[in-house]
């Protein structure tokens, strides 16, 4: 039975992405912070799940839990989502400063925490994955998502640089890219791209494409990134092909700035 590590789960694109990889026969190792949450999680889930609580912040907590899986599963780690996150929108100069860093400390130094503590994990376990969350907020930084971008964008480099530092250790290292998701995480979020783009992905639709891209390997040359959903891929196709001041241009239509 291959293992799934989840962060995020208690709720959006984490849950979802839970239970549909336990529908799919994975052992799904269920993170979060919000213990009602996770109880709630662990009645839908089959039993050999794993659930419970882990502030990805934590270097020492991400050792202990890791620790307690590889008793259950032998060491065993197929695949690891990096998905928790936090979104602050405003413009930058009015929103308080902590605010923002706290979403650098939260989306960066939690991902970066979580890839440190399973490498070990992932390396003994043949054709092991990293999967992390990255935003089509990082192909041009998005004004009102201003730390929010520049967490992705952190997150995208990251993604870049270990999928060529763990190739040799039979480790895939890749993003997903979906646009706005209708979760708890935009409620109240009023900005221009949001405005003009909509919400029109569902943390369900995400899941699916995380378990389809868990499940397939490309045949032909492909880089470590993966858009969902209509926009997105249509806005990762348009960039790599138009110089930045065409991408500032399009950005700045659709935010009306």
């Amino acid at each position: 039975m291959k293992t799934v590590v989840i962060t995020g789960a208690t709720a959006g694109i984490g849950r979802a992405t839970a239970l549909r990889f336990d529908r799919a026969g994975y052992r799904v190792a269920a993170y979060g912070r919000n213990k009602a949450a996770l109880d709630e999680l662990r009645a839908q889930l089959r039993p050999e799940a794993v659930v419970d609580t882990l502030d990805i912040q934590d270097a020492d907590a991400w050792t202990t839990r890791l620790g307690e899986l590889a008793e259950i599963t032998g060491g065993q780690l197929d695949v690891l989502i990096n998905n928790a996150g936090i979104l602050t929108s405003g413009p930058f100069a009015e929103t308080p400063l902590a605010a923002q860093r706290s979403i650098i400390d939260v989306n960066v130094g939690g991902t970066m925490a979580g890839c440190h503590a399973a490498y070990p994990y992932l390396r003994s376990t043949p054709k092991a994955q990293v999967i992390n969350l990255c935003s089509a907020s990082a192909i041009y930084g998005q004004a009102e998502l201003a730390a929010y971008s520049a967490s992705k964008f952190a997150i995208r480099g990251l993604t870049e640089a270990l999928e060529l530092e763990w190739a040799d250790d039979d480790i895939r290292v890749c993003a997903v890219w979906p646009l706005f998701v209708d979760t708890g995480m935009v409620q109240g979020v009023d900005t221009g791209s949001t405005r003009a783009l909509g919400v029109s992905l569902t943390a369900d639709g995400v899941a699916d494409s995380i378990l389809k891209t868990a499940q397939s390997r490309p045949r032909l040359p492909h880089g470590p990134h993966y858009a969902i959903g209509w926009q997105a891929e249509a806005f990762m196709t348009i960039s790599s092909f138009v110089p930045s001041w065409v991408l500032r241009e399009i950005n700045r239509r659709a935010t009306g700035h």
